[in-house]
């Protein structure tokens, strides 16, 4: 008999939804054309790569000619934060080096972007703490701001412990400063990576300047995602080559991956709504069991401001990697923390930034939903925990 397989990583990444694969399979042999030709192969690949262009372009309520396809949301990070940097070097001498804030608990290609041109001496990095709840507070920005402030950069939902960022509130500030022309333009980018499927994500509604994705995580293909870029935002590019993407990103369209993402994007638009309350009445039924049920758990971050998908949670007298590898023999997927950092054995710089001690961090877990979970599947893995975490207390020498 085959063993049961429960899959409860969706923060990590997600299967490809059928229709998703469907619309991409022509172009893996079929549509094979290289949109940058000009025949009719070319010109077959090109048409399919601005469709989804348009459809990316819809969900987010921007121009087409705003949209830059990149490998993922790890590549679009790199270019908004090191692109802004390059484009603003010279920008004005009397204010000093470029000034970017972010928060300490940011996904690590964001913070390991901005360590380096902190390194290479391009910019001076300010790193917003986070409240016990994980988030960030509106007036440590507002006080971290300096005249050679050029961009701020903060994650619209925390990819770790899941709580929703005050975006909008962050984009009402900056607007109202750089409205006011009393401060040169500072640019806001948000990493939406883990909110395309739950959250409005129109960025006039958001007042953002760029946005980071990838498709990955919304039931498309890995190895796309995408960087909204506003009109008239100076960005340098990072990767030199042919003038693709409005010559914002060279290398040649990864075509079959551009039609996932533009499926993907548009089917997540349309199941937002349904999905989010399905996802979240789940999610509550197992936060509600597993507090109740187990002794000596704590949910991390804010108990109403975060995804519908997430539960993070941590355990006393035992260590996370035992509950998750315990798990994994009864043929349940879940999580210590970011997939990214999966081989690392520091403890979680997010469960850290909320002010959670090394010890406690250690026996984290991270639960993440997604729209083919089901509740006997929840019920099933709640179950199994409490029998692993029963376990593995009673090998410790603790009461279960």
């Amino acid at each position: 008999m085959a063993k049961r397989r429960i899959y409860l990583d969706y923060a990590a990444t997600t299967p490809v939804d059928l229709a998703v694969f469907s619309a991409m399979r022509p172009f893996f042999s079929q549509k094979f054309g290289n949109p940058m030709s000009l025949h009719s192969f070319g010109r077959e690949a090109n048409d399919a790569v601005e469709k989804s262009r348009k459809q990316t372009a819809d969900f987010f309520g921007c121009e087409s000619s705003e949209i830059i396809f990149t490998s993922g949301a790890t590549e679009s990070n790199n270019l908004a934060i090191k692109g802004i940097t390059l484009a603003s070097a010279k920008k004005d001498e009397n204010v000093g080096m470029p000034h970017v804030i972010t928060t300490q608990f940011e996904h690590s290609c964001v913070l390991n972007a901005c360590r380096k041109i902190e390194e290479q001496g391009m910019a001076e990095i300010t790193y917003l703490p986070v409240g016990k709840n994980g988030l960030v507070n509106i007036q440590d920005v507002k006080k971290s701001i300096k005249p050679g402030t050029i961009l701020v950069s903060i994650m619209y939902v925390n990819n770790e412990i899941g709580t929703i960022q005050p975006i909008k509130e962050v984009g009402k500030l900056l607007s109202e400063i750089n409205v006011s022309g009393k401060h040169s333009k500072i640019y806001f980018h948000t990493d939406a990576t883990q909110a395309i499927n739950y959250l409005d994500c129109k960025v006039d509604s958001l007042g953002v300047d760029l946005l980071s994705m990838s498709a990955h995580k919304i039931y498309g293909p890995k190895g796309i995602g995408c960087l909204y870029i506003r009109k008239n935002t100076p960005l340098k590019r990072i990767q030199d080559g042919g003038g693709h993407e409005f010559n914002m990103r060279a290398g040649t369209h990864n075509v079959p991956g551009i039609v996932g993402l533009g499926s993907a994007i548009a089917l997540a638009d349309k199941q937002r709504n349904k999905v989010s309350k399905i996802v979240e009445k789940m999610r509550n039924h197992l936060i509600l069991r597993i507090t109740k049920e187990i002794r000596g758990v704590k949910l991390n971050g804010d108990k109403t401001k975060r995804s519908p998908n997430n539960a993070n949670f941590t355990f006393q007298d035992v260590e996370g990697e035992g509950i998750l590898l315990g798990l994994d023999i009864k043929g349940i997927a879940v999580s210590t923390g970011s997939a990214c950092s999966a081989g690392n054995l520091q403890s979680s710089h997010v469960l850290k930034a909320i002010g959670l001690p090394e010890e406690e961090s250690h026996g984290s877990l991270r639960v993440t939903l997604g729209k083919y979970t089901t509740k006997l599947e929840i019920d099933y893995f709640i179950d199994s925990l409490k029998e692993v975490i029963i376990k593995l207390r009673k090998i410790a020498g603790k009461h279960a």
